[in-house]
């Protein structure tokens, strides 16, 4: 039997772990779930909000100009075309504003994956049949996964709602191969892309009918901070979860302008993906996900954990726990406030039948002996099962 070697840990990034204001006595190990304010991007958010403050008439008779020109400079970033995207709250509320755009019946079917967020398929399951694609977990690569989904195509399906990277078990659904072949037999693509802004070098790629993603994740962005994209063909019948005094301009101003919001996080939203460019976005990138790769070897030597199939340039990895180990969510759940509470390390825990996981991110704070310290508290509470 060959024995896995651990990958050598890899070096600090320069000046990483003081970008950010994490409580040093905490290892924040879970980076995917709800990312964390970068200091520049704070101070940045605190004098917006400032304005906002000082002078809340002009601060919201300008809105509408000063959204559209932060969403000009984040459509720059993601290789996205500015009046083809527009700011939202989070990736869920753009998936109801995806849904609410397209004619629907109850007989019609809406593919989805058991790899899904449960928020999103939740919302599918408000508009039409909801038709749910089981996913090994040991699916080897894109092309097994690909599939899998245009196996289970039927002539309702009229829509198929994927996840671009899944939150639980971290790996690619949405392919550009695959959205090319769902396109070629008529079904709409809606795209869950909460990762890939920032995680990924061309999040945009694949032309999704419908792309939403989250900004205050991967790239930086204060919480609150998501963008829909739409393809040119549906953006007349976009329209916003509320009326407002910018209906009349049509999608992106209809989706994004909400009376007396605080549109604090979408005006400073554009300073993380600019920070994340300084950096070097394609040096932080293989950073993160040389740390995930670390992280995910450790918990294979030391925890004897399994990993699962996974995609080279995200960075976040999954690993499967031994059968009987967190099968539920609400078993999941207390294995994560059991490693918070014993080793006050941040992870993310999922149930799953016949044996739950576990989700390591890789981000410039992190370093490499804080994923030892969960391989290590992870064996020990194993070990006491």
């Amino acid at each position: 039997m060959t024995r896995r070697t651990t990958p050598a840990a890899p070096a600090e990034f320069p000046g990483g772990p003081a970008l950010f204001r994490l409580d040093p006595e905490v290892s924040h190990l879970n980076h995917g779930s709800f990312g964390t304010v970068p200091i520049a991007v704070q101070e940045a958010l605190r004098t917006v909000r400032a304005g906002l403050e000082s002078d809340p008439d002009e601060f919201f008779l300008t809105a509408p100009d000063r959204i559209e020109a932060a969403r000009r400079r984040v459509a720059a970033h993601l290789g996205a075309e500015p009046d083809g995207i527009g700011f939202v709250s989070n990736a869920t509320e753009g998936a109801n504003i995806a849904l609410g755009s397209l004619e629907l019946t109850a007989e019609d079917e809406i593919l989805v994956t058991d790899h899904g967020y449960g928020t999103v398929t939740a919302a599918a399951a408000r508009r039409a049949t909801v038709r749910t694609v089981p996913l090994a977990l040991d699916l080897p690569d894109e092309e097994a996964v690909g599939e899998a989904v245009l196996a289970a195509v039927t002539p309702r399906t009229k829509v198929a709602l994927l996840d671009h990277i899944t939150s639980p078990t971290a790996r690619i659904v949405a392919s550009p191969r695959l959205l090319a072949a769902l396109a070629e037999r008529g079904v709409t693509t809606l795209v869950d892309a909460a990762h890939a802004p920032g995680m990924l070098a061309d999040p945009l790629a694949g032309g999704a009918d419908f792309w939403f993603g989250n900004l205050h994740k991967w790239a930086y962005a204060p919480p609150g901070s998501a963008v829909l994209a739409v393809a040119p063909r549906h953006r007349g019948s976009v329209r916003p979860l509320v009326p407002s005094w910018e209906d009349h301009h049509g999608f992106p101003r209809s989706v994004e302008n909400r009376a007396t919001h605080d549109y604090s996080g979408w005006l400073a939203a554009p300073e993380g993906l600019d920070l994340l460019d300084r950096l070097d976005a394609a040096k932080v990138r293989a950073h993160n996900t040389a740390l995930a790769a670390y992280g995910a070897a450790v918990l294979v030597e030391t925890a004897g954990l399994t990993p699962l199939p996974h995609s080279e340039e995200v960075s976040m990895r999954s690993l499967r726990l031994p059968a009987g180990v967190a099968e539920t969510q609400d078993a999941a759940r207390a294995l994560r406030i059991e490693v918070f509470e014993r080793f006050r390390i941040r992870v993310n825990a999922f149930g799953w039948q016949g044996g739950g996981g576990v989700r390591v991110c890789g981000q410039l704070y992190n370093r490499p002996e804080e994923y030892e310290r969960l391989a290590t508290g992870l064996a020990e509470i194993l070990a006491g099962r």
